[in-house]
């Protein structure tokens, strides 16, 4: 018996020692010969303009596009991270329609798929509902808890300093404060960005692909940022010891422990379809609810969308399946088709003659303002919480950081990945609270 075993195992070992170096590397969620295989027939289609002018041509244009950008951006050294997969999802479609090398017949697939079926619209749905309904309600209730001051504070005060240093160098205080400031706070692209320009949308008229052309790039400048400080914090831990709790974040007395440590270890359960259904089901059921509260009261739908997830996860009323279907929707949506959509967007709504005008020396100076307003806001305010200032500091930053992926790149460059649960309350959470608070405002003033 233990022979065959071990025949086997020698078998499955020559057979991965057989397996080409192209074979190994892996394009979105495929391997490579397998990818190169699929986008050269789209390709060759695309050329002859022969590509279906439906949702199936349009998944094909941004699945090979997205899928392609996404891992080149993820595998550059450095850039990778610093938001390397958005950046090249983003602008290098935009680069390539700018220089018409993208024929219509792509162009019409894509915006099918992107305008007319809205696919925009259901990759929010499915982002906002599964990360707040599939976020642990421990995390959710005591995180939030301890968080809710710095967090609280430094968003404010980030939106005052940011808007007054942008009046300071010349800048309209409402583009500063509602297209600068708050993209920069409103948790990363598909929760924040994407939710916000529907609720801007909604206000004043115009197009949310056209605000969210205007929204990235500062989600994208605040993380490298973001990134920046988190190693300086980590730098300044080592070198002041009283400074830091070497990834704990709360003061404890001798023998106590963090009650969240274990939030997280939560496994991962096997994929189940029907389960995944029930969390479609739930994210159109709760961005239609959105539209309906819209009508009945005229607050934009996509925000009250995400109140209404956040009150459902807090009562704790959604069946626990129903919970862990959103949860595995969103990881499949996340994972399959971020880079897709934001290629898409580079090809129909990134002009990028105008993204690269409204990157000046005052939008810089603007963002550099917010992201390290909300570090030292968190820095400071942690002597007064109990806290260790260098780690309340790097769960600062993770406001002014691109969503999940943010949070990532934020704690591993400090190797404070333990900080996780309280990252996603000051990302997801801190977000939610500055898109609701921040389309309010604009509502009133528009």
């Amino acid at each position: 018996m233990d022979q065959k075993l071990n025949k086997t195992v020698l078998a499955k070992e020559e057979l991965a020692e057989k397996t080409k170096w192209w074979q190994k590397i892996q394009i979105g969620s495929v391997s490579l010969p397998v990818y190169a295989t699929m986008a050269t027939i789209i390709f060759i289609t695309g050329m002859l303009q022969e590509l279906p002018v439906n949702m199936l041509g349009g998944f094909a244009v941004i699945l090979t596009l997205g899928w392609l950008l996404g891992t080149i951006g993820g595998n550059i050294p450095i850039l990778k991270n610093f938001g390397g997969p958005a950046i090249f999802s983003l602008l290098v479609p935009s680069i390539l329609v700018f220089y018409n090398l993208v024929n219509q017949n792509i162009l019409d697939s894509a915006d099918i798929l992107m305008k007319q079926a809205n696919f925009l619209y259901f990759y929010i749905a499915c982002l906002v509902c599964g990360s707040i309904l599939g976020m642990n309600r421990k995390i959710l209730v005591q995180g939030l808890l301890r968080m809710i001051v710095p967090m609280m504070i430094g968003m404010i005060l980030a939106m005052g300093v940011g808007t007054l240093v942008g009046v300071l160098v010349g800048l309209d205080w409402q583009h500063t404060l509602f297209f600068i400031v708050t993209p920069v706070l409103a948790g990363g692209i598909g929760e924040g960005i994407l939710p916000l320009s529907l609720g801007y949308s909604a206000i004043t008229g115009l197009g949310s692909e056209q605000l969210v052309a205007q929204l990235i790039p500062a989600t994208i400048i605040g993380n490298f940022f973001a990134i920046m400080c988190t190693g300086l914090l980590s730098r300044l831990g080592e070198k002041r010891p009283e400074l830091s709790g070497k990834g704990q974040l709360i003061k404890f007395k001798k023998g106590e422990v963090d009650d969240l440590a274990s939030a997280l270890d939560e496994k991962d359960e096997p994929i189940d379809l029907k389960k995944m259904g029930a969390g479609v089901l739930t994210a159109c059921t709760l961005f239609i609810l959105g539209s309906l509260l819209q009508a009945l009261t005229g607050f934009p739908g996509p925000v009250l969308m995400i109140v209404a997830a956040a009150l459902l996860k807090y009562l704790n009323i959604v069946p626990k399946d129903t919970q862990k279907g959103s949860k595995m929707l969103y990881k499949f949506i996340s994972s399959n088709f971020t880079f897709p959509l934001m290629a898409g967007l580079g090809l129909l709504y990134i002009p990028l003659k105008d993204v690269v005008g409204a990157l000046t020396w005052q939008y810089f100076v603007v963002v550099i303002s917010v992201v390290f307003t909300v570090i030292a806001t968190g820095f400071v305010v942690a002597r007064f919480m109990n806290m260790h200032p260098v780690e309340a500091a790097i769960i600062s930053a993770c406001q002014s950081g691109m969503g999940g992926t943010g949070d990532v790149a934020i704690l591993s460059t400090a190797n404070r990945m333990n900080l996780m649960p309280f990252a996603q309350v000051a990302t997801r959470l801190g977000g939610a609270i500055t898109v609701i608070t921040m389309t309010a405002i604009l509502r009133m003033i528009f």
